[in-house]
C-alpha cells in the first residue's frame, strides 16, 4: 500500500465510520511527531515559522492541497505560527482522510 501522502482522500458523508483507537494509533505513528490526537476526534499540529508571511505562504500551499483532496482543515495563522486542526465533520470524528491530509501537510511543512 502507498504511503499516506501518496493516497487520496475519499468522499465522506454523514454515517461514514470513524477510526478505532487502534487504527488512530497506527496511522498517527506514520505522521510527524508534532501531530497530537485531541479527544480521539481531531488531529492538531502547531508549526513554528520565522514570521507572519511564512505562515501565510504555508497556509496557501496547504489550501491548494486541501482543495484538491476535497478535505479542508481548520487553520489558525498568527505571527510565526500556523495551527492546524483536522477532523471529518461528516463523520463527527477521525477518518483515514484526516491522516492522509496530515501526511500531505507534513510533506509541505518544515
Amino acid at each position: 500500500m502507498a504511503g499516506l501522502a501518496e493516497q487520496r482522500c475519499e468522499e465522506c458523508t454523514p454515517g461514514t465510520p470513524t477510526l478505532s483507537t487502534d487504527e488512530i494509533a497506527e496511522l498517527r505513528a506514520q505522521l510527524h511527531d508534532g501531530w497530537t490526537v485531541v479527544d480521539g476526534r481531531k488531529l492538531h499540529r502547531d508549526i513554528r515559522l520565522p514570521d507572519f508571511m511564512s505562515a501565510v505562504r504555508l497556509t496557501g500551499r496547504i489550501a491548494v492541497v486541501a482543495e484538491e483532496q476535497g478535505h479542508h482543515p481548520d487553520l489558525l495563522v498568527s505571527w510565526g505560527r500556523l495551527g492546524i486542526d483536522l477532523t471529518t465533520h461528516a463523520a463527527k470524528g477521525l477518518t483515514r482522510n484526516d491522516f492522509i491530509l496530515a501526511a500531505k501537510i507534513d510533506a509541505l511543512a518544515p
